[in-house]
């Protein structure tokens, strides 16, 4: 039995690039010494994430995925495993985007798909989610909004993701918002639908988000580890830092999926709608 020792990080990153490496590399270091193989940092890990959703004028440094950023990124990774978003340069395009190193090299990446409220005033959207294999286990990539359709999960599972990487910048309630994050309705949604697409794709969900404040935002943090039956592994809570847990994947979501496999008994036939419908 071949366990994967993987964290999950929740931790405050600013337009300061210099300062986020350092954060970076400090993270890089604990997990390694606490033993992790797969390492997720939150959306914007490189240059900050957006000042507010109404169009922020300072955008987040644009950082090309075979650009220098992207290569000390590899090379602090090492060995291990890490996913870390950022703001893509692609041409005269920018992307809100995630990229997974580990063994010397770039693994895998993801343009966010899906842009809450006025995000596409300062990134181009994605088009689609693929799965690619790691030393780890084949890995999909979404971040933050891109979670709350089912649809991004399930392509990324049907496409063989046996672990599902989440990266985020959610914020918790602009309206009527509690003191304590653990009461806000948007910390609720964030655990929600981490626990909901685990165990409706029976998938190893590693979940990452930012912490304290930017801008108008105030992040609900809750990094976590979900096995395929839905249970939280360990989490960070409303707080800052690393949730860290052991799971043999392969044997995890064969287990999950032995008497209901929500991946094959699937009946495409019955909701074709899913294909075409449009609102």
């Amino acid at each position: 039995m071949t366990r994967i020792r993987m964290a999950a990080v929740a931790e405050a990153f600013d337009r300061d690039l210099e300062g986020d490496f350092g954060r970076v590399e400090k993270l890089i270091a604990q997990a390694r010494v606490d033993g992790v193989q797969l390492l997720a940092l939150p959306e914007a890990a490189l240059g900050g994430y957006l000042a507010d959703l109404e169009g922020d004028a300072e955008k987040p440094p644009a950082l090309r995925l075979d650009g220098p950023e992207i290569a000390r990124l590899i090379t602090l990774a090492g060995d291990m495993v890490v996913c870390a978003g950022f703001c893509e340069a692609d041409g005269d395009r920018r992307y809100n985007s995630v990229v997974c190193v580990g063994g010397g090299r770039v693994l895998g990446s993801h343009r966010k798909v899906h842009q809450p409220l006025r995000e596409n005033a300062s990134y181009d959207s994605g088009d689609g989610f693929t799965a690619f294999d790691t030393p780890v286990g084949r890995i999909g990539l979404m971040i933050c909004y891109d979670k709350a359709f089912p649809e991004s999960a399930r392509s990324l599972a049907l496409d063989g993701a046996e672990i599902i990487v989440c990266v985020s910048a959610w914020p918790g309630s602009r309206t009527g918002a509690p003191a304590d994050l653990a009461d806000d309705r948007w910390t609720r949604r964030f655990d929600l639908f981490d626990r909901a697409r685990a165990l409706e794709n029976q998938v190893v969900w590693l979940s990452a988000n930012q912490s304290g404040t930017f801008g108008s935002l105030r992040f609900v943090c809750s990094a976590k580890v979900v096995d395929p039956g839905g249970d939280v592994l360990a989490t960070t809570g409303t707080a800052p830092g690393m949730a860290i847990a052991d799971i043999a994947v392969t044997e995890a979501l064969t287990t999950a999926r032995r008497s209901m496999g929500h991946l094959r008994d699937r009946r495409p036939d019955a909701y074709p709608m899913l294909a075409s419908s449009t609102i």
